[in-house]
């Protein structure tokens, strides 16, 4: 298996049959192909080398959760979702139609955010949920651009 040159924690190898991917986060491994053959071996390769354990079909991995259907494979990250509405206080808050209140204009001048750690731990999560929900893109990218110096105005928005 060849290491990617933009990530050091995914392996590939292209056959003629297809391309076998893994990927390793700390002690998890995801391995996907383009078809089956040639998975098994490898799972008997990695289970020589280390104790493994096959836990089947993927159906989580770093917080995203993987379903199938005959045709697509469908992610999602409701957990996660609920996870921060949770520790954020607004499980249970009414639904907004957009990511962002449409037209707000947001400046470096204001009242300085009490915790700013909190801002950008909070802004940094919404841009993980972005990965599975590109409608949220643009908005977490207009917030991220004060994380230096977040104001009462930011987080009101954020």
């Amino acid at each position: 298996m060849i290491k990617g040159k933009s990530d050091h924690s995914v392996f590939y190898r292209r056959m003629k049959a297809g391309i076998t991917l893994l990927v390793v986060y700390v002690n998890d491994i995801v391995i996907t192909r383009s078809g089956n053959v040639g998975i098994l071996a490898l799972k008997n390769f990695l289970h020589s080398q280390n104790q493994t354990k096959d836990l089947g079909s993927l159906k989580y991995f770093l917080g995203i959760e993987v379903t199938r259907s005959k045709k697509y494979i469908f992610l999602s990250q409701r957990k996660y979702v609920l996870d921060l509405l949770t520790t954020t206080g607004k499980l249970g808050a009414k639904p907004s139609n957009t990511p962002m209140i449409p037209n707000v204009q947001l400046t470096h001048e204001g009242i300085p955010f009490e915790d700013p750690e909190r801002y950008r731990r909070l802004v940094g999560k919404l841009n993980y949920l972005a990965v599975t929900r590109p409608d949220i893109a643009y908005s977490v990218s207009v917030v991220s651009q004060y994380m230096s110096s977040p104001t009462v105005d930011h987080w009101k928005v954020v």
